[in-house]
């Protein structure tokens, strides 16, 4: 074990990339070899019982006869909403412990939204619900309440929401919150967060290589009962609807077994290219972070993963330990 310890650079390391280029394996790997803590960025394994078509993997984390430590896995089940702010305060939780037992947090995900959060430092504050507001504006007409909007956010740029009145109350309730001292409070407690220094890494593969892998690892994934992972989490008593929301495997397996979608077949090929255009979208997420100054130390981009560990090691050895 090469052992590292925060620097006054860097505190923590981040693996990020599209789906299928093997980020969990190369994590692991390097979690062990460097003695880490993995905290996971990924918007479904947050949720209890989405194994299989989440890619959750567990069973890797078993490596060299121990058990990796992970974080941000299974900590939702389906009747929550889990969404960015839910994200932020558990990936915080997560880093503040991690980082107080003198190890470093060593985050691996391809969500890119979740990752940016805490790279570029959003500032999220949680606005609840206000029931008062809410029942007055029940009876205002849209027009009434595009007017009330505009009177809190003189400034409004994007006046697109105006014409949607779902929109407009919810914008109308956060405008209110963020005149409160409720609000400027929450803010302060966002100062007394640790400050995430991240070493990220960023791992993919040959375009027409992750195709390969894109279809293999579906095939794979249906083989080992998938679709009988949606119909148990249906008869359980979420619905169709719920898993449709979560996207690629569970809304595609869910219209095939609601009879939206005919076939096997046309299931697993529209799947296979939704999750394609999806590795793209990523691809383009990632691309657009080192546009906004995130530094993002790419490995080979061979598919042979003992080259990806060998270029990580290096990469990390060096950053950490000089």
């Amino acid at each position: 074990m090469t052992k590292i310890s925060p620097s006054e650079k860097y505190n923590s390391l981040v693996l990020l990339g599209p789906t299928a280029v093997g980020k969990t394996s190369l994590g692991v790997r390097l979690a062990d070899e460097f003695g880490l803590e993995i905290i996971s960025a990924d918007s479904r394994q947050v949720y209890k019982g989405l194994d299989l078509g989440s890619g959750k993997d567990i069973a890797e984390y078993n490596y060299n006869g121990h058990q990796i430590p992970y974080h941000v896995i299974d900590v939702t089940d389906l009747n929550t909403e889990y969404n960015l702010f839910n994200f932020t305060k558990d990936f915080y939780r997560a880093f503040e412990d991690i980082s107080k037992r003198k190890i470093v947090p060593f985050t691996v995900g391809g969500t890119g939204m979740y990752l940016d959060s805490f790279i570029r430092k959003y500032e999220l504050v949680e606005v609840p619900e206000n029931p008062e507001l809410r029942k007055k504006m029940e009876v205002m007409t849209l027009e009434e309440l595009d007017q009330m909007l505009l009177k809190l956010k003189p400034d409004l740029h994007n006046r697109t929401d105006l014409a949607l009145r779902d929109r407009v109350v919810k914008a109308i309730e956060i405008a209110t919150y963020m005149q409160s001292p409720e609000y400027e409070k929450n803010k302060e407690e966002l100062l007394t967060r640790q400050e995430v220094k991240p070493l990220v890494l960023g791992t993919t593969i040959d375009r027409t290589i992750l195709r390969e892998n894109i279809r293999k690892r579906l095939v794979e994934r249906l083989d080992e009962g998938m679709i009988e992972e949606v119909e148990a989490l249906h008869n359980q008593g979420f619905s169709y609807e719920r898993m449709e929301r979560l996207g690629l495997e569970y809304k595609f397996v869910s219209e095939f077994l609601e009879g939206k979608i005919k076939t096997k077949d046309e299931m697993v090929q529209g799947l296979y290219t939704a999750i394609c255009q999806f590795a793209k979208r990523q691809e383009t997420w990632f691309r657009g972070m080192e546009r906004k100054g995130v530094d993002i130390h790419w490995l080979t981009k061979e598919a042979d993963q003992n080259k990806k560990f060998e270029d990580a090691f290096k990469i990390i050895n060096a950053s950490f330990n000089h």
